[in-house]
């Protein structure tokens, strides 16, 4: 089978939606090494990202003049003429856009939803990307021949908000790095603890520092204790707010924030950690769960969205919004060695739902299901 891919962000994105195309990629290639995978990209990008194997994974750019301008257009368009040219089986358009006209070529096509957090929450959003997202995201779950909603959450609101039938979305679960999955180094870990002046024991976080995200209840729960906090992620204007409290409530002295790691040393922190909060609002999978679960990690997460689905029975939830409760179940966990290992086992074997193997197989089974 020949399978191509909308990949701008395999190529261009360094986190989430980067991170789930390329692992897919590279997941499918993997075991399923008899087909050929195309990723189509609009430009080079000025960090090298993924390097295609040439065996069976092979980089498409525009073959034309007007295409290597006007690259915008090529992905929303010009791209259909190459795809077809290319003899493709089936096209996949892995964050939520496909290019007008596929069904014009009878070429079969999916696109992944990963969530529809910009209608949810509309107030994280600006009006203008709240219109480019819908727009985009309606025009592909309608064109499409089948959807793929990276949670049972992500499903529901597909059929809330898009009015698309239940029996067109697969519900297909997101992996994470396979190196949050290899034992780290003694000497990285200790370089880490150097580096950054770190305890021997800390609460970790890790995500973008934004509001949605939600870290400023976890510093605020635990602005009374001596419980150290490590905070991975990209700052925005929110981390200022962050900030400001930790200075406030002289916090400065055990509270760490960390941005710009490689995946190996994030991967170190999380084996580091003690434990893992996580007081997110909301999200459409939860992929530092995940991450964590697979690094031997307790979690604390949210109740509500899909985190249930994506921490499993064995970690624990609190209302994102209650700061008491939030004090209470990390001070339980952080003082109770027995709690932490009987998560760390469970959430382990429960997280096994998200190996690579698991994942190849559904989405294979499903591109079958489409083009036999």
């Amino acid at each position: 089978m020949k399978i191509g891919y909308e990949a701008k962000r395999v190529f261009h994105n360094a986190t989430g939606l980067g991170n789930y195309s390329r692992e897919l990629i590279r997941i499918l290639s993997e075991y399923y090494p008899e087909n050929t995978y195309f990723l189509y990209n609009p430009k080079q990008g000025k960090v090298r990202r993924f390097v295609p194997n040439h065996v069976n994974v092979f980089e498409k750019r525009p073959d034309s003049l007007f295409g290597k301008i006007f690259s915008t257009f090529w992905r929303q368009r010009g791209i259909v003429r190459q795809i077809a040219a290319d003899r493709i089986d089936l096209f996949h358009g892995l964050s939520g856009e496909l290019p007008a006209g596929l069904s014009s070529k009878r070429i079969k096509c999916v696109v992944t939803i990963h969530d529809l957090i910009f209608l949810r929450f509309p107030h994280f959003y600006s009006f203008f990307d709240r219109k480019i997202h819908f727009k985009k995201m309606c025009h592909a779950v309608h064109a499409a021949d089948a959807v793929i909603a990276v949670s049972a959450q992500t499903k529901r609101d597909i059929i809330e908000f898009l009015r698309v039938p239940h029996t067109k979305i697969h519900v297909i679960y997101q992996g994470c790095h396979s190196v949050f999955k290899r034992p780290a180094t003694e000497a990285r870990c200790m370089r880490l603890r150097e580096t950054y002046r770190l305890p021997e024991k800390f609460v970790l976080h890790v995500g973008t520092i934004e509001k949605r995200k939600n870290v400023l209840a976890l510093v605020k729960a635990l602005s009374e204790s001596e419980i150290p906090i490590v905070i991975v992620g990209r700052e925005t204007q929110y981390a200022r707010r962050v900030r400001k409290f930790i200075r406030a409530n002289q916090m400065q002295h055990r509270v760490f924030i960390i941005n710009g790691l490689s995946l190996e040393d994030l991967a170190a922190l999380y084996q580091m950690a003690t434990l893992f909060v996580y007081p997110s609002i909301f999200e459409g999978f939860g992929i530092p769960i995940v991450e964590a679960l697979f690094s031997k990690t307790p979690v604390i997460t949210s109740t509500g969205s899909c985190f249930e689905e994506t921490g499993g029975p064995h970690s624990i939830y609190v209302d994102p919004n209650d700061t008491e409760e939030l004090r209470a179940q990390v001070h339980a966990v952080w003082h109770d060695g027995s709690l932490q290992q009987t998560m760390i086992q469970k959430g382990l074997e429960y997280v096994q739902r998200c190996n690579d193997e698991t994942i190849a197989n559904k989405i294979i089974s499903l591109y079958n299901s489409m083009v036999s």
